[in-house]
């Protein structure tokens, strides 16, 4: 009898390992949100790993950078974690269960609680950014005159931007701009220029800010000129003075991007692991607008060419 029940808790406790390990495995990965508001959809990223034996989890709001979770755990079959919170606050708890391979779940911040559903990240191809390219007719979002080609983020505030001396520029927290038209795989060329310790963005497909930033002499890091914002830091410091014009090349094709600032190659076909901060969606798979940040400081753009790839 006693050593049927040796037994039997052996079994038990074997067949524990697989199963728990099976419960891992369907949240391991990233992971791309869409929350459900009153005020709209909005995008967030998750990723979950296994580090040194433990459950690790990296977080993306919808601004700001990835982080790392303080709490990740599986309860009940749920992946359970908590957001950073202030001093006193209640932590906004999020909770969540795969389903039909999407995951399905709600982030509670006290009395609100948000729905969302997380879907798998585009399996990519081969990409290389530095292939041999077949271009098409270059596309010019802005010709010194007109904002036609652009529409703005935010339908209820005003734009902030004008036409002055063949520039695009803004006023204090302005609106982003949106092109209108769409792309999917492109180079992107841009003439900007900035005010001193003034801030701004341009955003491949509308997902991964390339950061714009006054930041000459300083060295590279992954909010500096030309991160791919929070992911990425540049391999060196291009910039120039404040109010000194500038020029970006990016070609970005896949998950793959290759950026040239000033005439010095930054980013060498970097993988883009994934959106960042302020992405208008987490569809990446999809075509998407260039964007181009405007509540963060005084910017003057005075070229932005797209040029699509074909083939």
């Amino acid at each position: 009898m006693q050593l049927t029940r040796l037994s039997l808790l052996v079994f038990m406790f074997v067949c524990a390992i697989p199963v728990c390990a099976q419960e891992e495995t369907a949240f391991l990965g990233k992971w791309n949100i869409t929350a459900t508001t009153p005020t709209g959809s909005h995008p967030y990223w998750l990723e979950v790993k296994k580090e040194n034996n433990a459950l690790t989890g990296y977080f993306l709001n919808r601004g700001g950078s990835v982080f790392k979770l303080p709490e990740i755990s599986i309860q009940n079959n749920e992946l359970v974690w908590s957001l950073p919170s202030g001093s006193g606050e209640q932590k906004p708890m999020a909770r969540a269960k795969v389903v039909g391979g999407k995951l399905q779940g709600t982030l509670s911040t006290g009395a609100a609680t948000i729905k969302w559903t997380g879907v798998r990240p585009p399996t990519w191809g081969n990409y290389d950014a530095n292939g041999k390219h077949r271009f098409g007719k270059p596309v010019e979002l802005f010709d010194g005159k007109s904002m036609a080609n652009w529409d703005i983020q935010f339908k209820d505030k005003p734009s902030g931007w004008t036409v002055v001396d063949g520039t695009m520029t803004n006023e204090p927290h302005a609106n982003n701009l949106i092109s209108k038209q769409k792309f999917k795989d492109y180079k992107i060329e841009v003439e900007y220029k900035l005010a001193e310790k003034s801030n701004s963005g341009i955003y491949l497909r509308g997902r991964y800010e390339l950061q714009v930033v006054d930041d000459y002499g300083k060295e590279p890091e992954s909010h500096g000129h030309m991160a791919i914002y929070s992911r990425v830091q540049p391999s060196a410091n291009a910039s120039k003075p404040a109010n000194e014009w500038q020029k970006v090349e990016a070609t970005i094709v896949g998950n793959r991007v290759t950026v040239v600032l000033n005439g010095q190659k930054l980013h060498d076909n970097v993988v883009l692991e994934g959106i960042t901060g302020g992405a208008l969606d987490s569809n990446e798979a999809a075509p998407g607008p260039a964007m181009l940040q405007g509540d963060h400081g005084k910017v003057w753009f005075r070229k932005v060419t797209v040029t699509p790839i074909l083939k």
